[in-house]
Protein backbone atom coordinates (compact mmCIF):
# COMPACT_ATOMS: atom_id res chain seq x y z
CA UNK A 1 0.00 0.00 0.00
CA UNK A 2 2.96 2.11 0.81
CA UNK A 3 4.36 1.76 -2.97
CA UNK A 4 1.16 2.28 -4.36
CA UNK A 5 0.20 5.31 -2.24
CA UNK A 6 3.66 6.86 -3.89
CA UNK A 7 2.76 6.19 -6.45
CA UNK A 8 -1.19 6.72 -7.38
CA UNK A 9 -1.67 6.37 -11.21
CA UNK A 10 0.52 4.02 -12.44
CA UNK A 11 3.37 1.52 -11.34
CA UNK A 12 5.77 -1.08 -13.27
CA UNK A 13 4.71 -4.37 -12.99
CA UNK A 14 6.99 -7.08 -10.76
CA UNK A 15 6.34 -10.17 -9.13
CA UNK A 16 7.30 -11.80 -5.54
CA UNK A 17 7.19 -14.85 -4.21
CA UNK A 18 5.04 -15.35 -1.02
CA UNK A 19 6.61 -18.00 1.83
CA UNK A 20 4.07 -20.78 0.96
CA UNK A 21 5.52 -21.14 -2.61
CA UNK A 22 2.68 -18.45 -4.18
CA UNK A 23 3.33 -15.73 -6.76
CA UNK A 24 2.59 -12.24 -6.32
CA UNK A 25 2.37 -10.02 -9.61
CA UNK A 26 2.04 -6.48 -8.94
CA UNK A 27 -0.04 -5.55 -11.94
CA UNK A 28 -0.42 -1.85 -11.58
CA UNK A 29 -0.43 0.41 -8.48
CA UNK A 30 -2.90 -1.20 -5.88
CA UNK A 31 -3.10 -4.02 -8.22
CA UNK A 32 -2.21 -7.92 -7.06
CA UNK A 33 -2.81 -10.87 -8.29
CA UNK A 34 -2.02 -14.16 -6.38
CA UNK A 35 -1.73 -17.28 -7.88
CA UNK A 36 -1.18 -20.12 -5.50
CA UNK A 37 0.83 -22.79 -6.41
CA UNK A 38 -1.80 -25.47 -6.67
CA UNK A 39 -5.67 -23.23 -6.63
CA UNK A 40 -8.86 -24.10 -5.48
CA UNK A 41 -12.19 -23.95 -7.12
CA UNK A 42 -12.35 -20.34 -6.91
CA UNK A 43 -11.43 -17.15 -8.67
CA UNK A 44 -11.61 -14.44 -5.88
CA UNK A 45 -11.44 -10.38 -6.93
CA UNK A 46 -11.21 -8.50 -3.42
CA UNK A 47 -11.53 -4.80 -4.10
CA UNK A 48 -12.09 -1.39 -1.54
CA UNK A 49 -11.05 2.22 -2.36
CA UNK A 50 -12.72 2.56 -5.12
CA UNK A 51 -13.82 5.49 -3.00
CA UNK A 52 -10.91 6.96 -0.99
CA UNK A 53 -12.28 8.37 2.13
CA UNK A 54 -13.68 4.63 2.99
CA UNK A 55 -10.91 3.64 5.13
CA UNK A 56 -12.35 0.88 6.92
CA UNK A 57 -12.22 -1.61 3.78
CA UNK A 58 -9.05 -0.24 3.05
CA UNK A 59 -7.43 -1.44 6.46
CA UNK A 60 -9.55 -4.68 6.00
CA UNK A 61 -7.59 -5.81 2.90
CA UNK A 62 -4.29 -4.60 3.78
CA UNK A 63 -4.43 -6.73 7.08
CA UNK A 64 -5.41 -9.64 4.84
CA UNK A 65 -2.44 -8.81 2.58
CA UNK A 66 -0.03 -8.55 5.19
CA UNK A 67 -1.07 -11.63 7.07
CA UNK A 68 -0.25 -13.50 3.11
CA UNK A 69 2.93 -11.54 2.39
CA UNK A 70 4.22 -13.27 6.04
CA UNK A 71 2.85 -16.55 5.68
CA UNK A 72 -0.02 -16.11 8.79
CA UNK A 73 -2.34 -16.72 5.89
CA UNK A 74 -1.22 -19.40 3.45
CA UNK A 75 -3.12 -18.87 -0.38
CA UNK A 76 -4.83 -21.69 -1.47
CA UNK A 77 -7.11 -19.65 -3.85
CA UNK A 78 -6.64 -17.51 -7.00
CA UNK A 79 -7.26 -14.25 -5.14
CA UNK A 80 -7.17 -10.09 -7.06
CA UNK A 81 -6.54 -7.65 -4.85
CA UNK A 82 -7.45 -4.26 -5.84
CA UNK A 83 -6.95 -0.86 -4.08
CA UNK A 84 -9.02 1.05 -6.31
CA UNK A 85 -8.29 4.67 -5.93
CA UNK A 86 -4.96 5.23 -4.88
CA UNK A 87 -4.82 9.33 -5.65
CA UNK A 88 -7.94 10.13 -3.63
CA UNK A 89 -7.03 7.96 -0.65
CA UNK A 90 -3.88 10.00 -0.12
CA UNK A 91 -6.02 13.30 -0.65
CA UNK A 92 -9.09 11.43 1.96
CA UNK A 93 -11.54 12.02 -0.42
CA UNK A 94 -13.88 9.95 -1.98
CA UNK A 95 -13.15 11.53 -5.29
CA UNK A 96 -11.08 13.38 -7.53
CA UNK A 97 -13.03 14.21 -10.40
CA UNK A 98 -15.81 11.69 -11.31
CA UNK A 99 -17.50 8.94 -8.95
CA UNK A 100 -15.78 6.11 -9.69
CA UNK A 101 -17.95 3.62 -9.02
CA UNK A 102 -20.22 5.06 -11.52
CA UNK A 103 -17.87 4.91 -14.51
CA UNK A 104 -17.59 0.89 -15.11
CA UNK A 105 -19.28 -1.27 -17.49
CA UNK A 106 -17.84 0.99 -20.37
CA UNK A 107 -19.31 3.78 -18.14
CA UNK A 108 -15.71 5.51 -18.39
CA UNK A 109 -15.66 5.87 -22.48
CA UNK A 110 -19.05 7.78 -22.54
CA UNK A 111 -19.43 11.02 -23.15
CA UNK A 112 -17.66 13.49 -23.71
CA UNK A 113 -15.39 13.78 -20.32
CA UNK A 114 -11.87 13.00 -19.87
CA UNK A 115 -10.01 11.94 -16.49
CA UNK A 116 -7.99 10.48 -14.78
CA UNK A 117 -10.62 8.36 -12.50
CA UNK A 118 -12.11 7.40 -16.05
CA UNK A 119 -8.70 5.74 -17.44
CA UNK A 120 -8.56 4.24 -14.12
CA UNK A 121 -12.24 2.28 -14.65
CA UNK A 122 -10.48 1.32 -17.56
CA UNK A 123 -7.68 -0.29 -16.75
CA UNK A 124 -9.35 -1.92 -13.69
CA UNK A 125 -11.98 -3.07 -16.54
CA UNK A 126 -9.23 -4.69 -17.98
CA UNK A 127 -7.37 -6.23 -15.20
CA UNK A 128 -10.47 -8.04 -14.22
CA UNK A 129 -11.35 -9.37 -17.75
CA UNK A 130 -7.37 -10.68 -17.48
CA UNK A 131 -7.31 -11.94 -13.95
CA UNK A 132 -11.22 -14.18 -15.16
CA UNK A 133 -10.33 -15.09 -18.02
CA UNK A 134 -6.94 -17.21 -17.24
CA UNK A 135 -9.45 -20.45 -16.64
CA UNK A 136 -12.83 -21.60 -17.19
CA UNK A 137 -15.15 -23.84 -15.23
CA UNK A 138 -14.48 -22.58 -11.75
CA UNK A 139 -16.58 -19.87 -9.28
CA UNK A 140 -15.65 -16.85 -9.79
CA UNK A 141 -16.24 -14.18 -7.03
CA UNK A 142 -16.39 -10.32 -6.45
CA UNK A 143 -16.51 -8.80 -3.44
CA UNK A 144 -16.31 -4.71 -3.50
CA UNK A 145 -15.92 -3.57 -0.31
CA UNK A 146 -17.14 -0.23 0.85
CA UNK A 147 -18.45 2.43 3.73
CA UNK A 148 -21.24 4.46 3.33
CA UNK A 149 -21.52 8.34 3.71
CA UNK A 150 -23.99 8.33 6.30
CA UNK A 151 -24.55 5.97 9.22
CA UNK A 152 -27.02 2.95 8.79
CA UNK A 153 -30.09 1.69 10.87
CA UNK A 154 -28.30 -1.71 9.71
CA UNK A 155 -24.79 -0.87 9.98
CA UNK A 156 -23.17 -3.46 7.18
CA UNK A 157 -25.55 -3.90 4.05
CA UNK A 158 -25.02 -5.46 1.00
CA UNK A 159 -26.35 -4.79 -3.12
CA UNK A 160 -27.12 -7.70 -4.96
CA UNK A 161 -26.39 -6.31 -8.31
CA UNK A 162 -29.28 -7.19 -11.00
CA UNK A 163 -29.56 -10.75 -11.85
CA UNK A 164 -31.35 -10.62 -15.42
CA UNK A 165 -33.55 -13.04 -14.31
CA UNK A 166 -30.88 -15.74 -13.04
CA UNK A 167 -31.72 -17.03 -9.18
CA UNK A 168 -30.18 -15.43 -6.24
CA UNK A 169 -27.13 -17.73 -4.68
CA UNK A 170 -28.13 -19.24 -1.07
CA UNK A 171 -24.41 -20.22 -0.06
CA UNK A 172 -23.78 -15.90 -1.33
CA UNK A 173 -26.47 -15.17 0.80
CA UNK A 174 -25.12 -17.77 4.06
CA UNK A 175 -21.75 -16.71 3.47
CA UNK A 176 -22.30 -12.79 3.85
CA UNK A 177 -25.09 -13.74 6.60
CA UNK A 178 -22.28 -15.74 8.29
CA UNK A 179 -20.50 -12.57 7.80
CA UNK A 180 -22.48 -10.03 10.11
CA UNK A 181 -23.76 -8.16 6.68
CA UNK A 182 -27.35 -8.87 7.76
CA UNK A 183 -29.17 -7.20 5.15
CA UNK A 184 -29.40 -7.45 1.32
CA UNK A 185 -30.74 -4.88 -1.26
CA UNK A 186 -31.76 -6.68 -4.40
CA UNK A 187 -30.90 -4.28 -7.62
CA UNK A 188 -33.82 -3.14 -9.42
CA UNK A 189 -31.61 -2.72 -13.10
CA UNK A 190 -28.45 -2.30 -15.03
CA UNK A 191 -25.87 -0.79 -13.46
CA UNK A 192 -22.08 0.85 -13.87
CA UNK A 193 -20.94 -0.50 -10.73
CA UNK A 194 -17.77 -2.27 -10.17
CA UNK A 195 -19.60 -5.47 -9.06
CA UNK A 196 -22.28 -5.67 -11.79
CA UNK A 197 -19.46 -5.30 -14.11
CA UNK A 198 -18.07 -8.34 -12.94
CA UNK A 199 -21.23 -10.03 -12.28
CA UNK A 200 -22.74 -9.37 -15.62
CA UNK A 201 -19.38 -9.50 -17.39
CA UNK A 202 -18.00 -12.55 -16.25
CA UNK A 203 -20.73 -14.35 -14.39
CA UNK A 204 -19.21 -13.43 -10.99
CA UNK A 205 -20.82 -13.51 -7.60
CA UNK A 206 -20.48 -9.85 -7.34
CA UNK A 207 -21.51 -7.83 -4.59
CA UNK A 208 -21.33 -3.95 -3.33
CA UNK A 209 -20.66 -4.82 0.50
CA UNK A 210 -21.17 -1.83 2.56
CA UNK A 211 -19.16 -2.30 6.02
CA UNK A 212 -20.72 0.83 8.32
CA UNK A 213 -20.11 4.69 8.04
CA UNK A 214 -16.67 6.90 7.03
CA UNK A 215 -13.84 6.93 9.20
CA UNK A 216 -10.74 8.91 9.05
CA UNK A 217 -7.84 6.42 8.58
CA UNK A 218 -6.58 4.75 12.24
CA UNK A 219 -10.14 5.00 13.30
CA UNK A 220 -12.01 2.66 12.37
CA UNK A 221 -12.51 -0.70 15.33
CA UNK A 222 -11.70 -3.47 13.54
CA UNK A 223 -13.75 -5.85 15.60
CA UNK A 224 -16.95 -4.33 14.03
CA UNK A 225 -15.75 -6.43 10.53
CA UNK A 226 -14.03 -9.36 12.44
CA UNK A 227 -16.66 -11.90 11.15
CA UNK A 228 -15.74 -11.01 7.34
CA UNK A 229 -12.36 -10.61 8.01
CA UNK A 230 -12.03 -14.10 9.73
CA UNK A 231 -14.80 -15.29 6.65
CA UNK A 232 -12.48 -14.01 3.62
CA UNK A 233 -9.44 -15.42 5.59
CA UNK A 234 -11.44 -19.05 5.80
CA UNK A 235 -11.72 -18.55 1.79
CA UNK A 236 -8.78 -17.58 0.50
CA UNK A 237 -6.86 -20.52 2.90
CA UNK A 238 -9.03 -23.16 2.97
CA UNK A 239 -10.26 -24.57 -0.29
CA UNK A 240 -13.55 -26.50 0.64
CA UNK A 241 -14.55 -23.89 3.47
CA UNK A 242 -18.33 -23.33 2.80
CA UNK A 243 -20.43 -20.94 4.85
CA UNK A 244 -23.14 -23.62 6.26
CA UNK A 245 -26.23 -22.40 4.59
CA UNK A 246 -28.84 -20.19 6.41
CA UNK A 247 -32.77 -20.18 6.38
CA UNK A 248 -33.56 -17.33 3.48
CA UNK A 249 -36.31 -16.21 5.63
CA UNK A 250 -34.07 -15.10 8.44
CA UNK A 251 -32.22 -12.69 6.06
CA UNK A 252 -33.65 -9.24 5.58
CA UNK A 253 -34.18 -8.37 2.00
CA UNK A 254 -35.47 -5.12 0.77
CA UNK A 255 -35.88 -4.37 -3.03
CA UNK A 256 -36.33 -0.93 -4.68
CA UNK A 257 -39.45 0.37 -5.23
CA UNK A 258 -38.66 3.97 -6.51
CA UNK A 259 -35.42 5.98 -7.85
CA UNK A 260 -34.53 9.84 -6.93
CA UNK A 261 -32.74 11.13 -9.82
CA UNK A 262 -31.22 15.19 -9.27
CA UNK A 263 -32.09 17.11 -12.37
CA UNK A 264 -31.01 20.91 -10.91
CA UNK A 265 -29.33 22.67 -9.10
CA UNK A 266 -32.69 23.03 -6.92
CA UNK A 267 -33.20 19.65 -6.16
CA UNK A 268 -33.11 19.48 -2.05
CA UNK A 269 -34.76 16.59 0.18
CA UNK A 270 -37.25 17.08 2.47
CA UNK A 271 -35.89 15.71 5.35
CA UNK A 272 -32.30 15.93 7.47
CA UNK A 273 -29.22 15.80 5.69
CA UNK A 274 -27.57 13.17 8.75
CA UNK A 275 -30.94 10.99 8.15
CA UNK A 276 -29.40 7.83 8.09
CA UNK A 277 -29.66 4.72 5.59
CA UNK A 278 -32.78 2.57 5.66
CA UNK A 279 -34.85 5.62 7.69
CA UNK A 280 -38.28 4.73 6.51
CA UNK A 281 -41.33 7.44 5.47
CA UNK A 282 -45.24 6.39 5.50
CA UNK A 283 -46.81 6.49 2.00
CA UNK A 284 -47.87 10.48 1.10
CA UNK A 285 -44.82 11.68 2.50
CA UNK A 286 -42.65 14.47 1.09
CA UNK A 287 -39.51 13.09 0.19
CA UNK A 288 -37.51 15.37 -2.52
CA UNK A 289 -38.28 18.47 -4.78
CA UNK A 290 -36.25 19.72 -7.77
CA UNK A 291 -38.85 22.60 -8.93
CA UNK A 292 -41.95 21.73 -10.11
CA UNK A 293 -41.38 18.37 -9.67
CA UNK A 294 -41.74 16.33 -6.35
CA UNK A 295 -41.57 12.95 -5.00
CA UNK A 296 -43.77 11.23 -2.20
CA UNK A 297 -43.23 8.00 -0.54
CA UNK A 298 -46.08 5.66 -2.57
CA UNK A 299 -45.91 2.53 -0.78
CA UNK A 300 -47.22 1.65 2.96
CA UNK A 301 -43.95 2.27 4.21
CA UNK A 302 -40.59 3.17 1.98
CA UNK A 303 -36.96 3.44 3.28
CA UNK A 304 -34.12 6.18 1.92
CA UNK A 305 -30.69 4.56 0.97
CA UNK A 306 -27.95 6.37 -0.01
CA UNK A 307 -29.66 10.03 0.34
CA UNK A 308 -27.17 12.53 -1.19
CA UNK A 309 -28.49 15.73 -2.78
CA UNK A 310 -24.99 16.94 -3.18
CA UNK A 311 -24.28 14.32 -6.63
CA UNK A 312 -24.42 15.97 -10.18
CA UNK A 313 -27.01 16.59 -12.25
CA UNK A 314 -28.83 13.44 -13.54
CA UNK A 315 -27.50 11.16 -11.17
CA UNK A 316 -29.02 9.39 -8.76
CA UNK A 317 -30.01 11.52 -5.65
CA UNK A 318 -31.41 8.10 -3.33
CA UNK A 319 -32.97 4.87 -3.50
CA UNK A 320 -36.23 4.01 -1.86
CA UNK A 321 -36.79 0.54 -0.95
CA UNK A 322 -39.16 -1.65 0.42
CA UNK A 323 -39.08 -5.05 2.27
CA UNK A 324 -39.12 -8.21 0.40
CA UNK A 325 -38.74 -11.86 0.96
CA UNK A 326 -36.81 -14.25 -0.78
CA UNK A 327 -39.25 -17.15 -2.06
CA UNK A 328 -37.60 -20.73 -2.98
CA UNK A 329 -38.09 -20.61 -6.81
CA UNK A 330 -35.97 -17.59 -6.45
CA UNK A 331 -33.07 -19.13 -5.04
CA UNK A 332 -30.18 -21.63 -6.23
Amino acid sequence: MTLSREHPWELAPFSERLPDGSEVQVWDTGVLCIEPVSPGNKDIVLSCGIHGNETAPIELCERLLRALVEGRLPCRQRLLLIFGNPAAMNLGVRELEENLNRLFSGAHARGDKHGRERTRAARLEQYVARFFGAREGVERLHYDLHTAIRPSKYEKFAIYPFTHGQPYSRQQLSFLSASGVDTILLAHGPTTTFSYFSARGFGAHGFTVELGKVMPFGQNDASRFSALEHNLERLIGEPDWQAELVDASKIRVFRVCQEIVKQSDDFHFNFADEVANFTAFAAGTLLAEDGTECWFAREREEAVVFPNAKVANRHRAALMVVEAELHAELLR
